[in-house]
């Protein structure tokens, strides 16, 4: 059975906007622990004092308070670009044949979107919604799982050390969790970190980031 910490932690760890609340200071210790104690209680398997679980609390806080904070720079620009649609279909041999004729749709030299993401069993694509009858004249035969329009890509763009910096991408992640913005699609590459997101969600999702940007920067000069 995990000890009381453990139990804590994976509790914790679960839930990225309490893991945000505690971040900011927010969390009173002793109601959370009433909370989750039949949780806790649950995993380890016997009953559990609440003021074990504050303890657990308290310790992880302190954990993550005593973690050294990284100089990474977020001086981040963020680029959003809207009117796009995100359709997922069924990885076949045939499909994959046709990705090369994708790209003919767009031009890269005016800035459209084609992001083309490839799973085991499933193949992504992230294109303009006016190129979208094109594409599916290109896609005829293939297999539809899930289409989605009106959505809109924000595009962070860091340092070239954001790829071996742990942590960014949770921090941002957990900020759009925090404000009930659902994230349909990732996407990073060297510099960059995409995020597809409906319209609707747009203007509070670039204010969210604009701002975590800020709080992330002025802590890197208080270091």
């Amino acid at each position: 059975m995990p000890t009381i910490s453990h139990a804590v932690q994976v509790f914790v760890r679960a839930k990225p906007m309490l893991q945000e609340a505690m971040a900011q200071g927010i969390v009173n210790y002793a109601n959370l622990a009433e909370q989750i104690q039949p949780s806790v209680e649950k995993m380890v398997g016997k009953p559990v004092e609440q003021s074990a679980i504050v303890m657990s609390l308290r310790r992880m806080d302190q954990q993550e308070q005593q973690h050294p904070r990284t100089r990474f720079r977020w001086n981040s620009e963020i680029l959003m670009k809207s009117g796009l649609c995100d359709i997922t279909l069924v990885r076949s041999p045939s499909l994959l044949t046709k990705i090369k004729r994708m790209y003919d749709l767009i031009d890269p030299e005016k800035g459209e979107t084609l992001n083309i993401i490839q799973g085991n069993y499933e193949v992504t694509i992230i294109i303009g919604e006016r190129h979208l009858p094109k594409l599916l004249k290109i896609l005829e035969g293939e297999k539809v799982i899930n289409k989605e329009k009106g959505l809109v890509a924000l595009t962070m763009s860091f340092a070239k050390d954001f790829l071996y910096t742990p942590g960014i991408l949770a921090k941002v992640t957990r900020r759009l969790a925090w404000e009930h913005i659902n994230v349909f699609e990732n996407i990073s590459t060297l510099t960059e970190m995409i995020f597809i997101i409906h319209q609707k969600d747009a203007l509070r999702a670039y204010t969210a980031l604009e701002q975590l940007i800020e709080e992330q920067d002025h802590e890197t000069r208080d270091i």
